[in-house]
């Protein structure tokens, strides 16, 4: 460019956006301080929703304390079973014979032929952290595994209400009309329904009918009373994610941006994929929280009416209704799962309440 064109550019025409370049040399244009980039990269920094979620979830000190219990929780029943040489079903035996004076002890207690045993030999018996039961079986494995069948129950169910209820609402939220009518009257008739009462119904008659049809099948090992009981969750516990998703959809998909997608030709699956649940992330991720303790409560509920996991495999349910007969003589056993139970579902619910707090943008 030559220096006539130059000294031209320098002259702002009238009405130009161009910028009066004499004026910079003059000193109107001071440069930016190190303070001022700095706030600007603050204010131009780029996020997501999910993001941000974390980000105010991290801030809110219940919320993160929960995660850190449920963390060491699941580490434990994670490792404990390849750390404690028990089984959850195995009969304390010395030599292969059964020490029947191992039944009912205390914590950190050996029975006689323990004892015996380490004084003859020399060698170290791994001590029984919670003592044992009236049969004789190690009651701190039982625990262990009774955590891990309650929450694994409390996961699959809410996995199953997030499918069955999100294809359910979504197809009546956005489709409207008549389908939306039908399909949520079925909603209101399951939702006026007694859940207790029912649930205990169905885990009745499920139990005896399924009890020849899983007979030599891999879902035999879970029990007929495990299987009814996730036939129950998918059954009754979706009604309340429907009617959210429904809820959300109905004020989403009259928006600009789905009636452009309309617009274009858009398939309804797309537009339901691409464009209208991901803008309800925040109710999904936080009804799907909530459920897995109300799950929980529900699995140790069913367990502790003898309606719940079949034995020997147990539940920190079952474990409470075991020891109500000796609940004067070894209060520990029916105070340990009772405790479990309360430590894992407010660690749940609190959680969910911050996902709750962070997610939700009507709250923030």
């Amino acid at each position: 460019m030559s220096q006539n064109n130059t000294l031209d550019l320098k002259k702002r025409q009238l009405l130009s956006a161009q910028v009066d370049l004499s004026k910079f040399n003059k000193g109107n244009f001071a440069k930016a301080t190190d303070e001022e980039k700095k706030q600007q990269d603050v204010m131009g920094e780029s996020t997501t929703f999910f993001k941000d979620g974390m980000r105010r979830l991290r801030k809110n000190p219940l919320a993160m304390g929960s995660i850190i219990v449920l963390v060491l929780i699941i580490l434990l029943i994670i490792i404990a079973p390849h750390v404690v040489p028990y089984s959850y079903s195995q009969i304390i035996s010395v030599n292969g014979v059964r020490d029947k004076s191992a039944a009912n002890m205390g914590p950190f207690e050996y029975s006689k032929l323990e004892t015996k045993y380490m004084n003859e030999t020399g060698e170290k018996v791994f001590p029984h952290i919670f003592g044992t039961d009236g049969l004789g079986r190690d009651y701190f494995i039982r625990v262990i595994y009774g955590a891990r069948v309650s929450l694994s129950v409390g996961i699959v169910a809410s996995i199953m209400v997030l499918i069955i209820g999100l294809i359910y609402g979504s197809i009546a939220g956005y489709f409207g009309g008549t389908i939306d009518l039908v399909m949520m009257r079925i909603v209101d008739i399951i939702y006026s329904l007694p859940d207790m009462l029912l649930i205990i119904l169905l885990s009745v008659v499920l139990n005896e009918n399924l009890q020849p049809l899983l007979a030599g099948t891999p879902l035999a090992r879970l029990g007929t009373n495990m299987i009814s009981m996730f036939i129950v969750f998918g059954l009754l516990y979706w009604v309340s994610m429907a009617r959210l998703i429904r809820g959300q959809i109905l004020t989403i998909k009259n928006n600009e941006y789905v009636l452009a997608a309309r617009c274009i030709g858009t398939k309804d699956g797309r537009i339901l994929r691409r464009h209208i649940l991901p803008n309800c992330l925040s109710v999904i991720i936080i009804t799907t929280a909530l459920q897995v303790p109300s799950a929980i409560f529900t699995e140790s509920y069913l367990s502790f009416l003898g309606l719940g996991v079949s034995a020997p495999l147990t539940s920190l349910g079952s474990l409470a209704n075991d020891a109500r007969a000796g609940m004067q003589s070894y209060p520990l056993r029916l105070v340990i799962p009772a405790v479990a139970i309360c430590l894992i579902v407010l660690a749940l619910n609190l959680l969910g309440d911050g996902l709750r707090d962070a997610f939700d943008s009507k709250l923030n």
